[in-house]
Formats: structure tokens, C-alpha cells, sequence
């Protein structure tokens, strides 16, 4: 199954057309400057702001889709550059908006909101314009800024350019002989496969070498990364780098302060269940490269359209506006699948407002490629319920409520195999699985962001930013939150390198741990059937960006800037380690 990208745009010209509109567009937006005090005038420019950022998110999206597929395509990367040089066209010449908007004032705009009904539905845009006021500038300012948006983003474009571009397959020959192609995409799968600990360190290395050779070009991008956000943080008059991330959304410090300090000194679970494997595995030594060893014989692969009913069954307890909408993100044209040459890694949900979801995969037919379908499924199904409960200003929800639905999604599927099997294996595969997934999702994200926490102060405190510098920081957070020694994995250490979220979102995967606590708690209470836990649920789903997103989740039952909150994941942790000791041991 491949992406029909015609239920985006039908034709070329289609596409040329939405673009020759936004260009032509954003010479007009310099009639609206210092024009819109005035209430009809507002209404208008509102409008006609709208419609050009729908039409370029969907340039956008559309382009970065046609990349995605083929990142050696040299007319899908030209596309690309355009459309984002376009947007960052729009970005200079609408810079003026926010600091003319705080000029007129937030009680004379209030009243023009509750005057005119076609300005109620930017009601909470003008809250947060005016509790970050103090972090607007000037317009002049404001638009001296926009002209840096371009130069700061090479850094995403030469990390791209290094780590997918210029990387390529590699041959390797295994200790009985065979040879094997390996790539970013399929070294995973052969990690899982390969017996012989030889022949795991050979496939892990043929990615990481890549990594090594290119450490320092690396470490120089990330630097500008680091240099270019704190430069951001004290232009626009920020307490602290965190506080540059996280108030805009008005989430407080805390909430990734407290997350960090709880995971950090509860990994007891984690290296228990890691001294577990190599017992059970009979390792003289646990690499992390061995982590994707099976504990159980369990083989079975699992087509897509398997899976694709295997979730649905998962699903089935759900109320029928749910299971429709899951039958729907996943069907024909919206889904990318197999694995191809120059094809993005890994998964993801995108979309555009008008046209609906689509999910990239490189699906490679295992049960964890099945439960990565139910998750990004999740993000497809929020993204429905967001646009058709939401007006465009309002349904783009926050990456801190996004991993909410995909992780719910998660536990639906775990426990619909948990509970309809009786095979051992398959039993202990799942439970490995959500294991895996609940370190990979709480455990390894938090780790990702205390190193990108601490290597951010780096450069806040004025100290040296290297490759050394760098992979010091994950040899000790490793040693901590694992309890394993990189030292005897030396490659390993150059994993910063490998986490494109670094370079592009920083502080985004944080995000991913308070959302599965987000998750898991919701998920328990709609489990145990408590009144009004589903419709809640829903109500999250259906709120898109309408609230600050710390009390979107509070308001479906979860309050995060409670150290609980967190415990019940490391307690969950601690329970299917329990479970998994117990089949083991059979």
C-alpha cells in the first residue's frame, strides 16, 4: 500500500496554483500593517490570514511527503526548499502581527471578539499572545528576527543532508559466511535475528560507523542547534533555556523538571529487567545492541493487512464513531508501508486541515511493526477528531497531549493479545514488547531529554561544545538510567548523532514520557469503566489546540505536575517485569 498524494492534490497544477496563490499573497500583507486597530479590518486580515497559512501548510505537507518517500529525489528536495523558503517569506512579512495586535490592547481586542462572531474562534490565540507579551518585540525587531529563521534552519537541512543523503547501505559478511545489505531501516530487524553476539555487534556497527566517521561534523551541527536556540532565549528575554521551550504553552518547568528527577532515580525496574534478559538470554555481557533479541521461539510475521485486522480486533471494544474513524486513517491511499531505497526511517502520522491523516511506516511484518501501525493510527485518529471538532486557528494540537492517543492505542492492543491467547510465547513476546516500549517511550526519552538538557548548559554556561563533550554526557546517562557501561560499546556513545529529534525539535521527546502518563492513566480509567472516563477521553481528542495542553490533559482526569503521575509508570514498569519473571521462569 502506497500514499495516494492525488487526495491532496489532484495534479501538478493544482499544486502550482496554491503556491503561486501564497506567493502573490504575502506581498499583501503589508497593507494590514498598523491598520489593524480598527474591527472590520481585523476580521478581514484574520481571514485572509487564514486561508493563505491552510493553503501553505498544505504545500508543506504535501512536499515533505514527496521527500519523505525518496530523499534522493533531487525535484521532491527542490519542491521542498521552495515551499520553505516561501513560508520563510511569510514569516518576515507577517512579523508585525503579534506586536501590533499587544499595541492595540488586550480589553479593546477582547471587545472586538465578543462584538464579532467571526473573530470568536481566536479567542485563545489572543490568550496566549498576551501571556507571552513579555517575550513579543518590536515590529521592527520582530521582523529582524524573521530574517535569521532561514540561516538557523540550515543546521535541520545539513543534518538531513548528512545523516540520510550522504549515508548509504552497507555490506557486511556474518561469521558463517552470509552477506548482508545493511541500512538504517533494517538493521533492527536483523539485530532481533541474528543469534551469534558476533554477528549483532557486526550489523550494530555498520550503522554507527557512519556516526563515528562523521562525529565532529556532527557535533559542529549541533552546536549551531544549541548556539542558535540559546541566541533565541536571550533575544527574547527568557529565564532559561527550558522556559523558552515550555512557556509558550504555558506548561510549567516543573512538569519536565520533576519528570526527569522521578525516572531518574527510579531505574531499579529497568536494570532488573535488564539483568533479567541477559540471564535468561545467557549473555556473558549486555550490549544494547542486544535488546532486540526475542525472549521467546514466537516467529510469527504479521503481512500488513494481518496487522491492519489485528488492531482493528484490539479496537473492537471501542464505541463505533471510534472504530470508524480507525478504519478510515488506515485505509487505501493513506498509508506508505514498505521499506525503500532513500525513503524516510522510522514512522509518522501527518496531515493536512481539509484533506485528513496519512501514516508513513516501514513496515517489516514483526508484531512490533503491528503495535507501531495501532500507534501511529492513534495520532491519525486524534488528528480526525481535532480537525472536524475544530476551526483551522484552534486544530492543531501540541506535541505535549499528541503521543497521548498513540500510546492509548498501545495498551488497547497489549491487552487484546494478553487476553485473547494462550501461547507462552506470544505472551512473552507481548509482554517484551510492552516492556520495550514503555522503556523506549518513558525511560529512553527522558534520558534523550536530560542530554539535551545538559548539553544545552554547555553552552549557556560558555563551555567548550564538542564530540568528546557530547558523548561524555550519554556514557554517564546511560550508566544511570541502564546501567550499562558505553565504554564497552564505544560506537554507541555517538547515539545523540542518531536521534534526528535533537537537531529538529529540541525538547520535543520529552513529551513522549509525559504523554504515555498521560496515556496509561487515562487508559486505566476507561478500562475500569469510571463515569465519564471515555467521554473525557474524546473530549481531549476533540480539543486540538483550543487549551494550554497541561489542562487539556488535567481536564480528562490527569494532573501532571504530580509526582504520581509519573510513579504509576515506573509501578506499571515494575508489574509486567514482575509478569514476564513469572512465564520465564515456567
Amino acid at each position: 500500500m502506497k500514499w495516494d498524494l492525488t487526495k491532496i492534490y489532484k495534479t501538478k497544477e493544482d499544486y502550482i496554483n496554491d503556491l503561486n496563490f501564497v506567493k502573490e499573497s504575502i506581498s499583501k500583507f503589508s497593507k494590514y500593517q498598523n491598520n489593524l486597530d480598527n474591527k472590520d479590518t481585523l476580521v478581514e486580515f484574520m481571514i485572509f490570514n487564514d486561508e493563505v497559512e491552510m493553503k501553505l501548510s498544505k504545500l508543506f505537507t504535501y512536499a515533505h511527503m514527496k521527500f519523505d518517500l525518496n530523499q534522493k529525489n533531487v525535484e521532491a528536495l527542490q519542491d521542498y526548499q521552495i515551499v520553505y523558503s516561501v513560508y520563510n517569506e511569510l514569516v518576515q512579512a507577517s512579523s508585525f502581527v503579534s506586536s501590533e495586535l499587544i499595541s492595540i490592547g488586550k480589553e479593546k481586542l477582547t471587545q472586538y471578539l465578543n462584538e464579532e462572531k467571526e473573530l470568536e474562534k481566536y479567542a485563545f490565540m489572543i490568550e496566549k499572545l498576551f501571556n507571552n507579551q513579555a517575550h513579543i518585540l518590536s515590529t521592527e525587531k520582530e521582523l529582524l528576527l524573521s530574517y535569521f529563521n532561514a540561516p538557523m534552519s540550515v543546521f535541520n537541512d545539513m543534518y538531513d543532508k548528512l545523516a540520510v543523503s550522504d549515508n548509504s547501505s552497507v555490506m557486511i559478511t556474518l561469521t558463517d559466511g552470509t552477506e548482508l545489505e545493511i541500512n538504517e531501516s533494517n538493521f533492527r530487524g536483523y539485530l532481533a535475528t541474528c543469534k551469534n553476539p558476533e554477528d549483532r555487534k557486526r550489523v550494530f556497527e555498520a550503522v554507527y560507523k557512519f556516526y563515528d566517521a562523521h562525529k565532529n561534523v556532527f557535533a559542529s551541527i549541533y552546536k549551531g542547534v544549541i548556539e542558535s536556540n540559546i541566541a533565541s532565549m536571550k533575544s527574547r528575554n527568557y529565564e532559561s533555556i527550558l522556559h523558552s521551550f515550555l512557556e509558550h504553552n504555558n506548561i510549567p518547568v516543573d512538569v519536565f523538571l520533576t519528570l526527569v528527577d522521578t525516572c531518574k532515580n527510579n531505574t531499579e525496574p529497568v536494570k532488573r529487567y535488564y539483568e533479567l534478559r541477559k540471564k535468561y538470554l545467557k549473555l556473558d555481557e549486555l550490549h544494547t545492541y542486544d535488546r532486540f533479541l526475542e525472549l521467546s521461539t514466537y516467529t510469527k510475521n504479521y503481512t500488513f493487512e494481518e496487522g491492519k485486522q489485528l488492531f482493528f480486533e484490539a479496537i473492537e471494544c471501542m464505541e463505533e464513531e471510534f472504530k470508524e474513524k480507525a478504519h478510515k486513517v488506515v485505509e487505501e491511499g493513506r498509508v506508505d508501508v514498505s521499506i525503500a531505497p532513500g525513503k524516510r526511517t522510522g514512522a509518522y502520522s501527518t496531515g493536512t486541515y481539509e484533506e485528513g491523516p496519512f501514516i508513513l511506516l516501514n513496515y517489516n511484518n514483526t508484531l512490533d511493526d503491528v503495535f507501531t501501525l495501532a500507534h501511529e493510527a492513534g495520532h491519525s485518529i486524534h488528528t480526525s477528531y481535532s480537525n472536524e471538532s475544530q476551526p483551522f486557528p484552534t486544530a492543531n494540537y501540541t506535541i505535549f497531549v499528541a503521543e497521548v492517543a498513540s500510546t492509548f492505542n498501545e495498551q488497547l492492543l497489549l491487552d487484546h493479545l494478553l487476553k485473547t491467547s494462550n501461547d507462552r510465547d506470544l505472551k512473552i513476546v507481548v509482554l517484551q514488547n510492552a516492556i520495550d516500549g514503555l522503556i523506549g517511550t518513558f525511560y529512553r526519552q527522558t534520558l534523550f531529554a536530560d542530554y539535551e538538557y545538559q548539553a544545552h548548559d554547555l553552552g549557556v554556561k560558555g563551555m567548550p561544545i564538542t564530540c568528546e563533550s557530547l558523548s561524555n554526557i550519554m556514557v554517564d546517562l546511560y550508566n544511570q538510567y541502564y546501567g550499562i557501561d558505553l565504554n564497552n560499546e564505544p560506537l554507541k556513545k555517538y547515539v545523540w548523532c542518531y536521534i534526528p529529534h535533537l537537531f529538529h525539535t529540541p525538547f520535543y521527546v520529552y513529551q513522549y514520557a509525559t504523554s504515555f502518563a498521560s496515556s496509561l492513566a487515562i487508559y486505566q480509567m476507561v478500562k475500569d469503566n469510571k463515569e465519564n472516563a471515555f467521554e473525557n477521553y474524546l473530549k481531549l481528542l476533540k480539543a486540538g489546540g483550543s487549551m494550554y495542553p497541561v489542562d487539556i490533559i488535567k481536564a480528562a482526569g490527569v494532573d501532571l505536575t504530580n509526582k504520581d503521575s509519573f510513579m504509576a509508570v515506573v509501578n506499571r514498569m515494575e508489574y509486567l517485569v514482575d509478569e514476564l519473571e513469572k512465564l520465564l521462569e515456567e
